[in-house]
């Protein structure tokens, strides 16, 4: 009876540990922005800038601790370490579960979404497979030899590193977020149909012989009068819909201040948007392949508009290679901005809103062939119209 225990704790641990940990290392950043809401929200906002390197290093670690409980491998130190972790991962789902301040805690990433108490319970069923772990890891010895566990070992740990920096540099090779190849993005900003909205009740907040009193609408006091100081209302949340859009505060917000989301993504023919958060003072090495990628689609009569949450920067990147004037710049919420360029930058192929093809600053040159396969486009359009013969301020 204990040998099954321990060998079925083992597999389901070992398992879960390397399946939640491939899940994340196909979207390193996804786990990053995760912890950086939790520091946020303890107002520690000076560790965001390592959050990517805590993302990386904690699921290798995941990885590796989940392939090393399948070998058997030094249980005595990893039923340690596991049982630290655990006890962690519980902490921060438990916290969001009481808190209410973060409804997802990123355990399988985006491609496996689920809520706090999910998280939480899967947490707590964890912590009891490990607990057995640690209990008998005195008794649990891997048949291997140590060359062959270390070589194992060895090749997990280039393996997680390999796949995290694929996808930090080209994408995440399975796409698993709302922005992804053949998504219509007006149709991802929609509720899904048949949607439930969330179900709330109205709360007053009043103080009276300071004292603090809380009423909802049909319980406020037969007396209420001046001696009633209002505080606030809130509404308090007391079952959870399902309306929420796939692709949430995605807007494309012209120099005016114009919300013009739907007026572009709604326009004929092809486009090409340009999306991302930050640019360099210099220019960056992607710089020249998308100087070719504009002259090729400015032959082709395909626009290209720039989305951004950093318009200042971008404006200066547009004014340095002359491109100011020729290609439309519109400021976009940071959040979506990091959903939508996992890789900063990335390049998408647009038709009426729908994400044809995308790339990332990285393979710009493989958006070439494709480009140059599209048809010339007869559209006369407004932006375009009025654009000079190209001339860059790049210089190889």
């Amino acid at each position: 009876m204990k040998k099954t225990l321990l060998s079925t704790a083992r597999l389901l641990v070992g398992i879960l540990f390397i399946f939640s940990g491939l899940i994340k290392a196909n979207d390193p950043l996804g786990l990053s922005y995760k912890m950086q809401e939790f520091f946020d929200v303890w107002n520690m906002s000076f560790l965001d800038a390592y959050t990517l390197g805590f993302s990386i290093l904690m699921i290798v670690f995941e990885i590796l601790a989940g392939v090393a409980v399948l070998l058997g491998w030094r249980m005595r130190i990893f039923a340690w370490l596991l049982l630290i972790l655990i006890i962690f991962f519980s902490f921060l789902t438990g916290y969001a579960v009481l808190s209410g301040k973060i409804r997802e805690c990123g355990c399988f990433g985006n491609c496996i979404p689920l809520q706090a108490m999910q998280s939480f319970i899967k947490d707590l069923i964890l912590l009891g497979l490990i607990l057995v772990l640690f209990i008998y890891r005195k008794q649990i010895q891997t048949r291997m030899t140590t060359n062959s566990s270390l070589l194992i070992l060895g090749l997990t740990l280039v393996l997680s590193f390999s796949i995290q920096w694929y996808a930090l540099r080209y994408l995440p090779l399975v796409d698993c977020l709302p922005f992804k190849i053949g998504a219509n993005i007006p149709e991802k900003m929609k509720p899904p149909v048949g949607a439930v909205p969330d179900s709330t009740i109205i709360h007053f907040v009043y103080e009276k012989n300071h004292k603090t009193l809380e009423y909802t609408a049909d319980q406020l006091p037969a007396d209420l009068d001046s001696s009633y100081t209002f505080i606030k209302r809130y509404d308090k949340l007391i079952r959870k819909g399902n309306s929420d859009p796939e692709i949430k505060d995605f807007s494309l917000i012209s120099e005016s201040g114009n919300d013009s989301t739907l007026q572009i993504l709604d326009r004929p023919g092809y486009q090409l948007m340009l999306i991302s958060r930050s640019f360099p003072q210099t220019n960056p090495g992607w710089n020249k392949s998308f100087i070719l990628l504009y002259t090729l689609a400015k032959s082709k009569n395909i626009p290209i508009f720039l989305a951004t949450s950093s318009r200042q920067e971008a404006a200066a990147y547009l004014r340095s290679n002359g491109l100011d004037g020729y290609i439309t710049l519109f400021g976009c919420d940071a959040t979506a901005v990091k959903t939508a360029a996992r890789v900063d930058p990335s390049l998408y192929l647009l038709k009426k809103g729908t994400i044809l093809d995308k790339w990332s600053y990285a393979n710009f040159n493989q958006a070439l062939r494709p480009l140059f396969e599209l048809p010339y486009q007869k559209i006369k359009d407004p932006i375009l119209s009025q654009i000079p013969p190209v001339k860059t301020g790049y210089h190889p």
